[in-house]
């Protein structure tokens, strides 16, 4: 790769190594080399400019669960050394709540969630980042609803008048990356497929799942068969029913040793309308940042299926927007 460190092999075991080096090695000071000065980080709970703000949230993190891992599990990746690179890196992550911090006081609970990082690299730099982590999911295992957890953020940070606002396209920055993915059959087909849902024709799911996919949702809930997936996407939908739907990146992969798979960042922009996920509808403004992998089998009616699916959102992103709505 034009410009990165020669021993990086290719894309993914750049973003796979400086992972580890950043957070189990304790790096925190490569950010400084591997993070842009002035980088926009979108995450679900607001937009963060400039790598120093990397450097002490990751700090912060680190004390409140000093044994945190990240595993790979997969990058999906897309570009080229002109356009630049993303990588959509699929995370593993884990801890015990030792330390005091965003979660309050020591529970000595441990956790175990998801995080998906679009993240876009050129000449050895990470400078632009889209990331949602299954904050729901923590606050879940930790003994918290993701709902109160939301309430408490917004008491934390000075009432509703003062609290940190959620991240919203009307905040957005344009940032160096500008590509939209590639032109792969399979990113097509897991864009057709999540447009269909969002449709609400959830009957796709019979049609495009495997009988016997698994599927990881937020709030580290998930489950086998078709089932859940037809819950889980309904409840969401049904929150939001006349909520703008949005594809924003779409990658296609098919490499060797793995199967054929995707990659589709997304988004839902709308009131807060309906009964769902969300309990009573407010009406409410809400902006659901969303990110969905896929992984490809061959049982299908046309002889593929959706073997494997992982999405995410921010549930207590969700929840705040909400509760700051109402306030």
């Amino acid at each position: 790769m034009k410009g990165f460190d020669p021993h990086f092999r290719d894309l993914p075991d750049y973003i796979v190594k400086i992972t580890k080096e950043i957070w189990e090695d304790r790096g925190l000071a490569t950010l400084h080399r591997y993070y842009g000065p002035d980088i926009p980080m979108r995450f679900p709970s607001g937009l963060v400019r400039g790598n120093a703000g990397v450097i002490d949230g990751t700090l912060a993190t680190l004390a409140e669960f000093p044994d945190r891992k990240l595993l790979a599990e997969d990058v999906i990746w897309s570009g080229t050394d002109e356009e630049g690179f993303l990588s959509s890196h699929r995370i593993v992550t884990s801890g015990t709540h030792t330390g005091h911090g965003a979660f309050g006081p020591p529970t000595g609970r441990r956790f175990e969630v998801r995080t998906i990082a679009d993240c876009a690299a050129r000449n050895n730099v990470i400078d632009d980042e889209w990331l949602i982590r299954d904050v729901g999911g923590i606050a879940t295992q930790l003994g918290i609803a993701p709902s109160d957890f939301a309430l408490a953020q917004i008491a934390a940070e000075g009432g509703p008048e003062s609290a940190v606002r959620p991240f919203h396209p009307r905040d957005d920055v344009q940032g160096p990356y500008r590509g939209r993915g590639n032109d792969s059959e399979w990113g097509a087909r897991l864009a057709a497929i999540l447009t269909r849902i969002m449709d609400k024709d959830i009957a796709v799911i019979g049609e495009a799942y495997d009988r016997a996919v698994r599927t990881e949702h937020p709030s580290a809930t998930g489950g086998w068969g078709t089932g859940f997936a037809e819950t889980s996407w309904m409840r969401l939908r049904s929150s939001f029913p006349g909520a703008e739907f949005a594809i924003h990146h779409a990658i296609g992969r098919d490499d060797p040793m793995m199967p054929p798979r995707a990659a589709i960042r997304w988004s839902l922009t709308g009131a807060h309308s309906g009964y769902g996920r969300f309990g009573a509808p407010t009406g409410t403004e809400v902006h659901v940042m969303g990110i969905t992998h896929a992984e490809f089998g061959p049982f299908g009616p046309d002889g593929v299926s959706v073997r494997r699916e992982f999405t995410l959102w921010d549930d207590v992103a969700i929840w705040k927007q909400i509760h700051l709505g109402a306030a």
